[in-house]
């Protein structure tokens, strides 16, 4: 088995491949934490003998995978970046055999076969002609495996799986090519499927399933000249209060990984109840606070051992160091905390003494108004004797230079220059500084005897004297009664250098006492970030009435007044509903009982099925509903969050497909069907009786009569899978499908129900309702209902949608009503309805049930205008239209039929007719 992975900013992609099943496993771009434990439970789930990585992976992704290796006895190499780049990884997957090569077809093939002749070719255009049909035409090929592509693993939009998963067909190709002396090139190696690597105790969810059910929403900056974006509104945007920059990435990476341990989630959910107590909430809130002071502190040290530390990067280490103790002391105060996870890790893991310690040592030591104003870190007095002395002598420099001048001006006669002053530079030293003379720019400077030229400005020239770099008596300038020979440059010109060094010397003395106790302030980090997590998921489950759900072990989900997060919040009222979903190998006695304690609605009893099927009208919230029972499961296994119900009793899910959404873009090579095709494809491969498949309008796109066969072959295929049938939820308009021989709701263990609406007139007397039990009798057809009155909404009558969830099968869509809701022209809808009528009256025709028109109710001129048409019918039929009679033209034969004296030659009369 090779392994391959790459990390890149926070982010982890890999692929590995498994020689003896001869299949390819691919994990697309994931949030990695910055202790790299999804990189280790991949190498360690992989077992692989081989272990490759990108020569730009960061160290700390070395570091772990190189230890892996040795653990294991694998073999690590680090290869060079350009074997990773992401078009080289996309070009060679879709180079597979598998991806390219479409599967065989015996009519097509004998076609073939028969329309090829023996003879040789006769022209260039033949022969290409030919080999195209024997290796086939690579711009079909590679046009089809990008298509089949999405069909396997939806990673296109992760560049770092495609460059991991480049690097590892490369490397096989070669490896192929050594052992068995063929070079046939990555088309040449033997893969026969690709799959998503399923980690132990991780939910899977692609991105198609996080973008349909809105958990990130990533808005881009109005300006066109930015790349920055924020969270719109999403799960993640609704339930993100935390309040430092290591909680938000754990988050985001919970987010990403939901998890399926029903021990963990427990523990979890026990912190959450415990923060929500009314008890706990002053304390919760001073948390809060002191959360909000602890800062990234494992990347200032990262910072510092760089030596890139900022003063405010210091300034963050001493508030850790406060805010850690104040919360330490706030746990304390905690109610009925003792059994709280997450608590007894923060007590254990905040050694308050030492950081007490940090915290004053750091104070103690640097000047911070000094530090600010010097944009460095500066030391404070009575730290180093040394260092006060240097200090010392540098604060006094100005009244050094005002007496050096004066000694200096003594010697300078008035006609060199009337002015002059001594400046101080570092590095440099003292120099004379004198103005420039008009004489000087054009001659060249004049220097006095025993100066030095040192360099000049527009309007100044500087100087070196022997007093600068001589002996030069002090006379008590620097300390009063001290006197001595002093060189100014020697002793005093590299001041300010010594200054700045010496305290770095005691900056790195400081930092190497901070650095015995790293281990323990990032594991405190990580612990801090955990519980920010926390705090922020029980005040969203606190605003937003969020219920605690239970966990089951059996594969059911039971949902008792279930709402959607987000759409509860931009609607005025919104509506809940229950939902019931049972897996087949659920024996009966649990189901019975949970449909007992759950109290369930009456449109859920003796629903017990894991395929849902729900219909309705348009616009009557059936996709809300589908995607509120999927966001439940989800926040319940993202750890710690509570769900938007009244109660749920819950099944691990592992992995959740969705065909909800269509990301449609100018650069893929499919259409909106075909992408839809490919996520349900995706779905069907990897789905197993613990996933949860949602469909909503799967086979819109194309004609209808196709969709809805796509959609009952999708449905009939699971439901043949049998205890291995995952629990799906699908919404449809295909009405036609729900009749004997297809999805009959008398005979498939499916459970129908719909979006009730209501049917009022204008002075608000309730005339029907959708969906009733007359939906669900035997002897009444998709056709039937479609041609109920209800459906077309004669004026006067009007539709109002319940967003409530009823038994039994809802086949009237109101998309001409709904239509005109939503701002279609009223002469528009009416046309709508006037071809909607005419295309089910040919259809009666062309099924021969013209019969069925008889059974409306009719006024008696319509009964008579009805039976006399039928009599002229049946006289025109009777008519020898293929006998020559003499002296009888059309005319004549059309009066006699119509039973007129005489020919019709008014054309008024032939217009009638």
């Amino acid at each position: 088995i090779c392994f391959v992975t790459q990390l890149s900013r926070g982010r982890v992609g890999g692929a590995y491949y498994d020689p003896t099943i001869c299949k390819l496993y691919v994990l697309d771009d994931s949030q990695e934490s910055s202790h790299y434990d999804l990189t280790r439970m991949l190498t360690e789930q992989a077992e692989a003998a081989v272990i490759l990585v990108s020569s730009k992976a960061d160290d700390g992704c070395m570091d772990v995978l190189r230890s892996q290796a040795d653990a294991s006895d694998s073999v690590f190499r680090i290869r060079p970046h350009k074997d990773f780049i992401p078009a080289k990884g996309r070009a060679r997957i879709l180079s597979l055999r598998l991806l390219t090569t479409l599967p065989s077809d015996d009519i097509i093939s004998a076609a073939i076969s028969a329309g090829s002749s023996d003879s040789e070719p006769r022209n260039a255009y033949d022969f290409m002609r030919r080999r195209r049909d024997v290796t086939g035409d690579p711009t079909v090929q590679q046009w089809n495996a990008a298509i089949r592509l999405a069909n396997y693993a939806s990673i296109d939009g992760s560049p770092l799986c495609l460059g991991s998963v480049g690097a590892l067909l490369d490397y096989l190709a070669k490896l192929r090519a050594m052992s068995d002396l063929e070079d046939n090139g990555i088309g040449g190696l033997e893969i026969r499927s690709i799959e998503y690597i399923s980690l132990k105790d991780i939910m899977q969810i692609n991105a198609d399933a996080l973008y349909s059910l809105q958990v990130f929403d990533h808005e881009n900056h109005a300006s066109i000249h930015s790349d920055k974006t924020k969270e719109g509104l999403s799960l993640f945007g609704i339930l993100n209060n935390t309040n430092t920059s290591l909680g938000k990435a754990l988050l985001r990476e919970w987010f990403t990984r939901p998890s399926m341990s029903p021990v963990v989630i427990s523990a979890r959910h026990d912190a959450v109840e415990c923060f929500m107590r009314s008890e706990n909430l002053g304390t919760v809130d001073a948390m809060h606070i002191h959360l909000k002071g602890i800062k990234n502190v494992p990347r200032i040290l990262s910072a510092m051992k760089s030596s890139k530390a900022k003063v405010s990067d210091w300034q963050g280490l001493v508030k850790f160091a406060f805010h850690s103790v104040m919360l330490r002391e706030a746990l304390s105060e905690l109610s009925q905390a003792s059994h709280v996870e997450i608590v007894k890790k923060l007590v254990n893991a905040l050694e308050v003494a030492s950081f007490k310690d940090i915290g004053s040592t750091v104070n103690e030591t640097i000047n911070w108004e000094e530090s600010t104003q010097a944009a460095r870190v500066c030391v404070r007095p009575h730290i180093d004797e040394d260092l006060d002395k240097m200090k010392h002598i540098y604060n006094g420099i100005d009244s050094v230079l005002s007496k050096v001048a004066e000694t200096v001006s003594a010697n300078v006669p008035l006609s060199y220059t009337p002015t002059l002053n001594v400046v101080y530079f570092p590095q440099l030293g003292f120099l004379i500084c004198v103005p420039m003379q008009d004489e000087w720019q054009n001659n060249g400077v004049d220097v006095m005897d025993g100066w030095t030229f040192q360099f000049s400005s527009e309007a100044q020239v500087y100087f070196k004297s022997q007093e600068m770099h001589g002996e030069y008596y002090s006379k008590g300038l620097f300390t009063p009664g001290l006197t001595g020979v002093l060189d100014l440059d020697k002793h005093i010109g590299d001041i300010h250098s010594a200054i700045v060094d010496r305290e770095i010397e005691i900056t790195q003395e400081l930092l190497e006492r901070i650095l015995q106790f790293e281990t323990a302030i990032v594991t405190s980090c990580d612990i801090c970030a955990e519980l920010d997590c926390l705090l922020s998921f029980a005040d969203a489950s606190r605003a937003y009435d969020y219920r605690r759900p239970e966990l089951s072990e059996d594969n059911v989900t039971v949902i008792k007044q279930g709402r959607h997060p987000l759409q509860e919040l931009v609607v005025d009222t919104f509506v809940p509903n229950d939902a019931l979903l049972v897996g087949f190998e659920c024996p009966e006695e649990l189901i019975h009982a949970l449909e007992q304690e759950s109290d369930l609605d009456e449109s859920m009893q003796n629903c017990r099925s894991s395929v849902m099927i729900c219909t309705g009208p348009n616009a009557c919230g059936k996709s809300v509903y589908l995607k509120q029972i999927a966001l439940i499961h989800y926040m319940a296994q993202v750890r710690l969050i509570f769900v938007p119900a009244q109660s749920a009793t819950l099944g691990i899910v592992d992995k959740i497909f969705t065909r909800i959404q269509t990301r449609e873009s100018v650069s893929k090579a499919q259409s909106a069907f075909m992408i839809d095709l490919n996520q349900v494809s995706l779905a069907l491969r990897n789905s197993t009786s613990r996933s949860l498949v949602l469909l909503d309008e799967f086979g819109k796109g194309t004609v209808a009569t196709d969709g809805a066969g796509l959609f009952c072959g999708v449905i009939q295929h699971l439901l043949e899978r049998g205890n291995i049938c995952p629990k799906v939820i699908a919404a449809t308009h295909f009405h036609d499908v729900f009749k004997e021989g297809m999805l009959d709701p008398g005979e498939l263990p499916i459970t129908f129900i719909h979006m009730q609406a209501m049917i009022t007139s204008d002075d608000g007397k309730l005339l029907g309702m959708s969906g009733t039990e007359e939906y669900l009798q035997e002897d009444r057809t998709p056709e039937e209902s479609d041609a109920d009155p209800d459906a077309r909404l004669p004026p006067g009558q009007r539709i109002t949608y319940l967003y409530r969830v009823g038994k039994g099968l809802g086949l009237n869509s109101h998309a001409a009503v709904c239509a005109e809701l939503f701002g279609i022209p009223r002469a528009v809808v009416r046309r709508a309805q006037y071809v909607r009528q005419e295309i089910w009256l040919s259809q009666l025709l062309r099924n021969h049930e013209l019969g069925t028109l008889l059974d409306e109710e009719m006024t008696e001129d319509e009964k008579i205008e009805l039976q006399v048409a039928e009599e002229v019918c049946r006289r025109f039929l009777a008519c020898d239209l293929e006998g020559k009679r003499d002296g009888v033209d059309a005319k004549s034969l059309l009066a006699q039929v119509l039973e007129r004296d005489g020919a019709a030659d008014d054309e008024g009369e032939l217009e009638y007719m």
